[in-house]
């Protein structure tokens, strides 16, 4: 990846397009939103995958991301906590469970930053 310097920010050519990263939100992306949905797409498709292998018929995941970060230290990245509302028809909550926390161990970016950022994964089944 290249990236070129802009009046605010940094932007890069991507496969699926053009990528702008700035401090602030009004030129692009903040970087710590980019962090943060590195893992939670990572960990959910990582899920999901371990879901379908198990014959689990899902609906819908949606992730709910929030963030602790430590304005004493740079406002750097503590803590994400991933909560996962998982739609479908008799599933297992114990098998989910399971699920979740093999997720985590083959979850590349989750794995990047384990001992520097706490991932906290909850979830909830609806119908």
């Amino acid at each position: 990846m290249i990236f070129k310097m802009k009046e605010v920010g940094f932007s890069t050519d991507l496969e699926f397009g053009e990528l702008h990263v700035a401090g602030d939100e009004a030129y692009g992306f903040r970087p710590y939103q980019l962090l943060v949905s590195s893992i939670a797409a990572c960990s959910g498709g990582t899920l999901r995958k371990i879901l379908e292998k198990k014959r689990m018929t899902i609906e819908d995941i949606t992730i709910k991301a929030e963030v602790e970060r430590n304005e004493a230290h740079a406002n750097r990245v503590e803590k994400v906590l991933l909560h996962y509302v998982i739609k479908g028809n008799d599933l297992d909550e114990q098998k989910i469970e399971r699920s979740i926390e093999v997720a985590h161990r083959n979850c590349p970016i989750a794995q990047s930053v384990k001992g520097s950022i706490d991932i906290i994964e909850t979830f909830e089944i609806i119908k």
